[in-house]
């Protein structure tokens, strides 16, 4: 077991706590609820709740004895639970089932820690420093609290559990689960995708091209969805307002697939953005010209699927 070092620790699980399908109580705060990874102990309530689709990450992975000691750097979709149970239940038995349960999970243990062998700055750094713990979540301070730190690896990344147990009888007769569970979640940098007219005038004058994220096709498709509206108008008003402006209109791709189909692809979307200006827009069509060029005009690594997400674009070119 995690906890404890030198002998094992007997678990008598309470009945049927790890099949159960997580259930949100009537005294757990407003929007919260259970990870799946972590369904809660018989008896406990979701006191503070935190979740972001993708966020950075600190947390102890050594014994802490100075509030500047170095912090594990993480970063995917991060969830944090503050949890309080009956003080009839111990920080032992609190331990020793989430032992059980991370163990036929796959985890591997990283680092634990109880009681002083944690630092004598590792409760101020965990609670008090912003860096791992957030303001407002249930946490006592003595020398009975117990953590662990735990990964698992699989296809989709590294997934980690960092679980701070606190003992709180003498004081509320509660005690303390904090869990915080970092996942593998790739950053998205392309969600805000529309660009209004000022922004293209400024990116083109800048740069004499602009790249449109904005404008939808359905894989292997070269119909321009409903949803680009939004950026045509943007483009329509911007070659409105510019009447002495000609455009190319350059479709790229990822590089999966062949380049010959790639190109007739990219050919073919970038012939329906420039019909599409042109019908809807009322552009002149002498002022635009429709290009594809596939994959050969990469802005990033075709190695994951970010890089192609950002490979798959229209360009506005100035001629």
């Amino acid at each position: 077991m995690w906890w404890r070092s030198g002998r094992t620790v007997a678990v008598s699980l309470l009945a049927g706590w790890f099949s159960i399908v997580p259930m949100a109580l009537a005294e757990d705060v407003k929007g919260s609820s259970d990870h799946a990874l972590l369904p809660r102990f018989p008896g406990a309530t979701i006191k503070a709740y935190k979740a972001a689709n993708y966020d950075e990450a600190e947390l102890p992975n050594s014994r802490i004895d100075s509030r500047d000691a170095p912090l594990l750097q993480l970063a995917g979709r991060v969830t944090q639970i503050g949890y309080e149970v009956p003080a009839t239940t111990s920080v032992a038995e609190l331990a020793a089932n989430y032992a059980s349960l991370l163990d036929r999970e796959h985890f591997t243990k990283v680092f634990s820690c109880r009681g002083d062998a944690c630092g004598e700055q590792f409760a101020s750094v965990v609670v008090n420093s912003g860096k791992v713990m957030p303001d407002a979540f249930p946490v006592a301070f003595n020398d009975k609290a117990r953590a662990y730190l735990g990964k698992r690896s699989d296809a989709a990344g590294d997934t980690w559990v960092f679980l701070y147990l606190t003992d709180g009888s003498s004081s509320n007769e509660r005690n303390n689960i904090y869990e915080e569970i970092v996942e593998p979640k790739a950053l998205d940098t392309n969600q805000i995708r529309t660009i209004d007219a000022a922004t293209l005038k400024g990116d083109i004058a800048r740069d004499g091209r602009v790249a449109l994220y904005g404008l939808y096709f359905d894989t292997d498709r070269s119909e321009v969805r409903a949803d680009s509206k939004p950026q045509l108008d943007q483009m329509i008003a911007v070659l409105h307002d510019n009447p002495g402006w000609r455009v190319y209109i350059v479709g790229h791709t990822d590089n999966r697939g062949g380049l010959a189909h790639n190109l007739a692809l990219s050919q073919a979307r970038a012939d329906a953005v420039t019909k599409a200006l042109v019908e809807q827009g009322k552009i002149g069509a002498d002022r635009i010209v429709a290009r594809g060029v596939a994959s050969l005009a990469p802005v990033a690594s075709n190695a994951d699927e970010a890089g192609q997400a950002r490979n798959r674009r229209v360009e506005m070119v100035l001629q």
